[in-house]
């Protein structure tokens, strides 16, 4: 047979499963591989897509019914393993692990800790008002006026007493850092 031979005149002529498969191979092996690569749009699962229909069909080559429509055959598995593989694929990214957010180091987390430590340190040695007022500010989120009705005194001690606290935090934090 020549090396040129249309595959139709291969196939009629009966040659076994492998001068088929080889003769089949050699022209429709690139074609196949780009039409697999279409579908399932990665060049390696393509290869292997077309790899897998080449052997299915040699092992099915003899209970083939009419081996002029090997290509037909090929092609018609090619896209049903590609129709697999997405299957596969859509069923693996809906199983998949949700990803954890983003965790801080644990280096990150113990200089916060630290952080947080010398902040109350530096809370704790403040003036009792002071004190309260920058808490009931900062940590619990109320307003000029209701940090005054709180604590029984006038919105100007309020300001007062949080910006000096403030200030006496400042000093105490950059001392120890």
């Amino acid at each position: 047979m020549v090396a040129g031979a249309s595959t139709a005149a291969v196939t009629r002529v009966g040659w076994d499963a492998d001068q088929a498969v080889t003769q089949l191979y050699s022209e429709h092996y690139r074609p196949l591989v780009r039409l697999a690569a279409l579908l399932v749009r990665d060049y390696a699962t393509a290869e292997e897509v077309v790899q897998d229909a080449f052997v299915a069909m040699h092992g099915a080559w003899r209970r083939l019914r009419d081996p002029g429509k090997a290509l037909s055959y090929l092609r018609q598995s090619v896209v049903n393993r590609a129709r697999s593989v997405l299957r596969h694929r859509a069923v693996v990214e809906k199983h998949a692990p949700k990803a954890l957010p983003d965790a801080p180091s644990a280096e990150h987390g113990a200089l916060g800790e630290l952080e947080r430590a010398a902040v109350i340190e530096a809370l704790r040695r403040l003036p009792t008002r002071q004190r309260e007022a920058i808490v009931l500010r900062y940590y619990g989120d109320l307003s000029e006026a209701q940090i005054a009705d709180a604590m029984g005194i006038s919105r100007g001690a309020v300001k007062s007493h949080t910006a000096r606290g403030i200030a006496a935090l400042r000093t105490v934090l950059e001392q120890t850092t």
